[in-house]
C-alpha cells in the first residue's frame, strides 16, 4: 500500500527479491529490513541471534540473514553438545529469579 509520501518504490508481489524464511521490508527511507518469519530457538536467541536485521542493499541483507542463521545453528549445536535443552529462567516483571 502506498500513500504517496514514500520516495522509494514498494516491492511488488511479483518481485524475485526473496530470502526464504524471512520477510523483506523496504522502509520509506529506502532501508532494507528482513524479519525472520519464525522466532529462533530460545537457545539461539539467548546466544544473541537477531530475528530482525537491516542493510543498505539486498546482497548485504542476504549475507546478514545467513550470518544470523549460521550463528543460531552453531549456538544450537554447541548447546546440544553441552546437553543444554532449555535456558535458565530470566527476570520476570519486577522479580528476579535466581
Amino acid at each position: 500500500m502506498t500513500d504517496g509520501s514514500s520516495t522509494h518504490p514498494e516491492p511488488t508481489s511479483g518481485s524475485t527479491a526473496t530470502i526464504p524464511g524471512w520477510r523483506l521490508i523496504l522502509s520509506d527511507a529506502g532501508r532494507l529490513w528482513a524479519s525472520r518469519e519464525r522466532p529462533f530457538s530460545e537457545v539461539a536467541t539467548h546466544a544473541g541471534a537477531e530475528r530482525t536485521v537491516d542493510a543498505d542493499d539486498l546482497e548485504t541483507l542476504r549475507a546478514e540473514t545467513e550470518r544470523q542463521e549460521t550463528f543460531a545453528r552453531e549456538a544450537e549445536e554447541a548447546a546440544r553438545e553441552q546437553g543444554i535443552r532449555e535456558m535458565p529462567e530470566r527476570e520476570q516483571a519486577g522479580q528476579v529469579i535466581s
